[in-house]
């Protein structure tokens, strides 16, 4: 039986064309697809059989596509702050990851992060963590789109032994999954201090055969680039091009620490890069040059890092963020106007996964991955443009109601679904079990 919705809002930004703002206009889902957008008089019309969706005070956006994240570290939100990122890591993170990590806490997790970024308008995320097998199971039982990470070390955890059981456990994950239409993939290759030169050109001959993106942290502090030129004499950008990883696929996650003649190399191979704005700034690891990106040609996209780095996965506050540090970084407060954070945050983070065809913009054709921004209260009045009160003064809480391929996953800001079956049933409970297990210091 088909499924048919005409969602009639106030306005509609469909990110495509660019700084493109619709009033009384209409976006009609069909079996999962945008059938089309149009003027509201027409597609009561023409759609006269639908089931009408009205959202009179609402502005319609594609769903977020959240380009970074490790959604299973929710269960770390707060867990070991004001830390530069090796300390952070090494004295805390990993050691609490090597004693507690396992399927169920990334499953539980991952499920606390979806129920986050879906109330915060986020569709689909791409993933970095152990254990993805779990992480894909509970985004897609929570109803999201999700890139799952194959993840890579060269350094056992309780997950993989070595670096060639990471990718056999990764691929084989892929092979199982492939099919799905709310699941992708990515190789993901930690960093350039955790991965070999034999496992990064592994990597890259795996990605070449099986056409995915390779997903890395990449010029992320200084002290990475420090320990590249003493231990391999290049710095992580160049050692990355010898070894193949440059090309279209590559999604360079950070990317804070980059010269002028990296970002020309960057844009001449097509990479994206995932900006994590806040992150970055608690991590204290620099202001990433975006302004001078976006003039390259690099396609820019937005992610939130974990909760244990941001502490939030909130795609409004990083559209907000990256637009004013692009600013004050460049000097130019023309720098990344708002359209250029809501397609980073949207039509970016699509193109970085190589799914810019299916999802970022609202396009017939495309998946009926959408959400609808409530504009009204006295926080957000007046109004006189929509589009820059998306990126700067609307947040998540805002967010009222979210598609992903045409099935409303949030209804007036709750689950509509609140059966005993439900994933989220029971997940306040064990999240408390998961506090008083962890060690807060490690």
């Amino acid at each position: 039986m088909s499924q048919a919705s005409l969602i009639c809002p106030r306005w509609i930004v469909p990110v495509e064309p660019a700084g493109a703002v619709l009033e009384q206009h209409c976006v009609a889902l069909r079996d999962g697809l945008i059938e089309a957008v149009l003027p509201l008089a027409v597609a009561e019309t023409r759609f006269s059989s639908y089931e009408k969706v009205g959202l009179g005070e609402h502005v319609l956006i594609p769903g977020l596509v959240n380009a970074h994240t490790h959604a299973a570290m929710a269960l770390m939100r707060g867990y070991a702050d004001d830390l530069p990122l090796m300390r952070w890591l090494e004295e805390h993170i990993w050691p609490a990851e090597s004693k507690h990590v396992s399927p169920e806490f990334v499953r539980d997790g991952t499920l606390l992060a979806c129920a986050e970024m879906l109330r915060g308008g986020v569709t689909c995320f791409n993933d970095m963590y152990f254990f993805p097998a779990a992480a894909l199971e509970a985004a897609l039982a929570a109803g999201m789109r999700v890139s799952a990470g194959m993840i890579v070390f060269d350094f056992p955890s309780a997950y993989g032994s070595d670096a060639d059981d990471y990718l056999a456990k990764g691929l084989a994950l892929r092979d199982q999954w492939r099919e799905h239409p709310l699941a992708t993939f990515c190789l993901a290759p930690h960093a350039p201090y955790t991965v070999s030169d034999a496992t990064f050109s592994k990597v890259a001959k795996l990605a070449a055969e099986v056409d995915v993106p390779v997903h890395i942290h990449l010029h992320e502090t200084g002290d990475e680039i420090r320990r590249s030129l003493a231990e391999h004499g290049v710095r992580p950008l160049e050692r990355l091009q010898r070894l193949g990883l440059l090309g279209p696929g590559l999604i360079a996650v950070h990317a804070v620490h980059v010269t002028d003649g990296e970002i020309a190399l960057l844009a001449k191979h097509g990479a994206s890069v995932a900006h994590c704005p806040t992150s970055n700034l608690k991590l204290a690891s620099g202001f990433a040059p975006v302004a001078k990106m976006a003039a390259a040609g690099i396609n820019l996209a937005l992610g939130s890092d974990g909760a244990a780095s941001n502490n939030r996965l909130d795609m409004f506050a990083e559209m907000r963020l990256a637009a004013l540090l692009a600013k004050a970084v460049a000097g130019d407060a023309e720098a990344m106007p708002a359209h250029a954070a809501l397609r980073a945050a949207t039509l970016g983070g699509a193109a970085a996964l190589g799914l810019e065809a299916r999802i970022g913009s609202l396009v017939a054709g495309k998946a009926g991955d959408l959400a609808a921004v409530r504009i009204a209260g006295a926080e957000l009045s007046p109004c006189y443009d929509p589009l820059s009160h998306l990126v700067y003064v609307a947040g998540r809480e805002h967010v009222s109601d979210v598609w992903v391929a045409g099935r409303r996953v949030l209804q007036d800001g709750t689950f509509p679904d609140v059966e005993a079956n439900s994933p989220f049933t029971g997940l306040d409970t064990r999240c408390k079990m998961w506090q008083n297990t962890l060690t807060l210091r490690a």
